[in-house]
């Protein structure tokens, strides 16, 4: 170190260039698929068996607040549902958007409570000290619905989704 400057490390400009355009790519494609998943869910069924919802937790490792949204289709099968959803979270110095593509089978039931369970893929985009990476996950799920939209759900994540995440939200269904 001479004076005031002080020494960089060596950037390899080839590999740092192509993990960026891999990651824009990544990030670019992953965002195309949800949206494109949304609009597919949101128009293919039929409106009065589709709902909109909005959600709001915590997670452990990484231990967050989170809230989120999630378009949920007509049956595909039965009583399946894909239910894709995105939850963005804040908290143990990181910021973590979750898209996932989660289906929900729903039991029958002659309550106003409804039990569901499912699961799918997540892609994981995690803000850590300025840098950003981009992981695969998968995540299991089980909840509980009322007739008239309030919600509980309990998650558990494998890859790199979340261990745990815990939320509770409201359904709208339209006509």
């Amino acid at each position: 170190m001479i004076g005031n400057s002080v020494a960089q490390p060596e950037l390899l400009p080839g590999r740092a260039i192509i993990g960026l355009v891999n990651k824009r790519d990544a990030l670019r494609t992953s965002t195309a698929a949800l949206l494109a998943a949304l609009l597919v869910s949101t128009f293919a069924a039929s409106a009065h068996a589709q709902s909109v919802g909005a959600r709001a937790g915590v997670s452990v490792d990484p231990d967050q607040f989170y809230f989120g949204g999630h378009v949920e289709t007509a049956p595909l099968i039965d009583r399946l549902r894909f239910r894709p959803n995105i939850e963005i979270g804040f908290g143990d110095d990181r910021t973590l958007v979750a898209f996932n593509f989660e289906f929900a089978y729903h039991f029958p039931s002659q309550g106003t409570w409804n039990v569901y369970a499912g699961g799918g893929p997540a892609l994981n985009l995690l803000r850590f000290r300025g840098e950003t990476d981009a992981g695969g996950g998968l995540n299991l799920l089980m909840g509980v619905q009322h007739n008239r939209g309030l919600f509980a759900e309990f998650k558990v994540g494998t890859v790199d989704s979340p261990r745990v995440k815990f939320a509770v939200g409201y359904a709208v269904r339209w006509q």
